[in-house]
């Protein structure tokens, strides 16, 4: 049986690949556009969607650095006995 935490950290990390993968397909969207509509297309939306995509990996990352020191916790690592490469 897997436990909660686990699956926190699969979904966290399912959530991060689709993430990256929604910046790459706006990034050849925004290509696309570019190519065939010029300056025909809303540019500043799409800007806005790639910030919002990047709060988001934020977000996720600030998420995951929680989770991974909650583990660590729970395990009687503290914060300071890590070296970080």
């Amino acid at each position: 049986m897997k436990t909660p935490e686990a699956e926190t950290r699969r979904a966290l990390a399912r959530l991060r690949r689709a993430i990256e993968k929604a910046k790459r397909e706006v990034r050849g969207l925004r290509e696309g556009l570019d190519e065939s509509e010029a300056d025909g297309y809303p540019a500043d939306d799409y800007a806005e969607m790639e910030e919002h995509l990047g709060a988001v990996t934020e977000l996720v990352n600030r998420e995951q650095a929680r989770q991974q020191a909650k583990v660590l916790r729970a395990g009687g690592i503290g914060p300071g006995r890590l070296r970080r490469s």
